[in-house]
């Protein structure tokens, strides 16, 4: 009895709430008058044939109406939470769903093993007009080559309408990316991951593919290994691109590659940065300090976390306006697998990546250990304690330290090291002193409070406090 208009309303509503599933085709098995509804509001209703390993498309493709088609295989079973071996049948209906190029809107296919991942590319040679997303991500080594083959005319080297390309273990650049690229005017989100050295992709051609992406918003490169290293013999002069809207960087490859990349970008709009280095001894980043400087979002911040695990250290650079948010934040890590580099590694990338006047305005220092990964095994005490000096000697504002339970033992004899003349030669505008797990006495106490006494006696006091890790709310979610 409602009138047409009004259950259109509904429908809507359910579908967006997803109340049903989020599937229309239990409303168009009600009856004639909901079918008709249904299908006359296509757009509206964001009407879409889901291609699933639940829901095969090979029989059924035409007997619904011309409707965009979104393809989703997670390549996992949900039950047993194992890769899914057999992809025999569900290649066959992926590549049914690719031979409507012209209504495919959405794909993501992970976890397929090489040898069908081809096999789905190669039906991926025709434009796909309507395509606005697509994520790829195979799996290696089940009856594959090391290598996967991506064909010249991927997508016939266009992407008109594309917001979102995540490819995830595929070779780049493959010969048609950059023409691909150029063409994806409307691309928001890029992610190239796990990048293989098996062909060289350099920062010049990356800027080349990033030139036409003015709506960029989030950019991702990340490579597998340290030997994907930019040709600086070879190199042509640095040209300098501007990408007027992206706000989310991540990188992890070399140092130098990161240099050669940045120095041809302009970020004004860039919020957060994510970096990993693969660790080497010499670090000098002049470079990503010019970059960093140009962005002004990338100030006012007073928070810095450095936090040690296993084989990894990280810095990150917290803003006060959003402290707990990851969508405004510098985070920089180097993957190390020596811990008794890790703390003179840091030290170079605190005063060589970061413009002048970036870490002066840090007012709170936390260094932890990881939660989830066991710290690192230092050795050498005598140079452990120079390192943890070379450290905090950049943080000259920093008014209250944060030390972890675990940290503490490691810090407290260089932290002892500074009396007499050299008390304030470190960390010198520091009040307060946030001890994780401070008990009234001990071996770290017996060590931390030669430092706390020989600044209580100088012109810059400092009080020790007792602060509970495990209750701090600041820390939820992090690790």
């Amino acid at each position: 009895m409602l009138p047409n208009n009004v259950l259109l309303e509904i429908f809507d509503l359910y579908l967006i709430m997803g109340w049903i599933g989020n599937t229309w085709h239990r409303l168009v098995h009600v009856c004639q008058k909901w079918r008709n509804i249904v299908f006359r509001s296509p757009c509206r209703l964001n009407l879409q044939i889901f291609c699933t390993d639940e829901r095969p498309v090979r029989r059924t493709l035409d007997v619904w109406p011309p409707l965009l088609i979104k393809i989703c295989y997670y390549g996992f079973q949900k039950s047993t939470g194992f890769l899914k071996y057999k992809f025999g049948d569900d290649v066959d209906n992926i590549i049914a769903a690719l031979e409507h190029n012209d209504r495919v809107c959405e794909m993501t296919l992970f976890n397929a093993p090489g040898l069908e991942m081809e096999k789905v590319l190669k039906a991926m040679q025709e434009p796909f007009p309507a395509l606005t997303e697509l994520k790829l991500r195979p799996v290696i080594g089940l009856g594959a080559a090391s290598v996967i083959h991506v064909p010249d005319s991927f997508l016939g080297g266009s992407g008109p309408r594309l917001r979102t390309l995540s490819l995830e273990g595929i070779p780049v650049p493959f010969p048609g990316l950059q023409k691909l690229l150029l063409s994806a005017t409307d691309l928001v989100h890029l992610q190239l991951r796990k990048i293989s050295d098996s062909v060289y992709f350099a920062p010049e051609a990356i800027v080349t593919c990033l030139s036409a992406l003015t709506r960029l918003e989030q950019l991702e490169l990340t490579f597998l290994s340290p030997r994907s290293r930019p040709d600086r013999e070879s190199q042509r002069p640095p040209i300098r691109i501007l990408l007027p809207a992206i706000t989310q960087l991540t990188f992890q490859g070399v140092s130098e590659y990161l240099e050669d990349l940045v120095a041809q970008i302009d970020a004004p709009k860039l919020q957060a940065l994510s970096i990993t280095f693969f660790h080497q001894l010499f670090f000098h980043n002049p470079q990503l300090a010019r970059f960093i400087s140009r962005a002004p979002s990338l100030k006012g911040h007073d928070e810095v976390r450095v936090v040690f695990e296993d084989n990894n250290i990280r810095i990150t650079f917290l803003f006060p306006s959003r402290p707990h948010s990851r969508e405004q934040e510098i985070r920089l890590g180097i993957s190390c697998v020596h811990p008794d580099l890790q703390l003179s590694s840091l030290a170079q990338v605190c005063t060589s990546s970061f413009p002048q006047t970036f870490i002066p305005t840090v007012k709170h220092l936390y260094i932890l250990e990881s939660r989830q990964y066991p710290r690192p095994h230092w050795e050498n005490n005598m140079i452990q304690n120079r390192q943890w000096l070379d450290l905090l000697h950049p943080f000259t504002t920093v008014k209250n330290l944060y030390l972890s339970e675990k940290i503490l033992p490691h810090i407290a004899p260089a932290l002892q090291e500074l009396v007499g003349e050299r008390v304030t030669a470190a960390l010198p505008a520091l009040q307060c002193l946030f001890l994780d797990g401070l008990r009234t006495s001990g071996p770290v106490q017996e060590t931390i409070m030669p430092f706390v006494d020989a600044r209580q006696l100088s012109t810059h006091p400092i009080v020790a406090s007792y602060w509970d890790w495990e209750e701090d709310e600041w820390w939820e979610g992090d690790d």
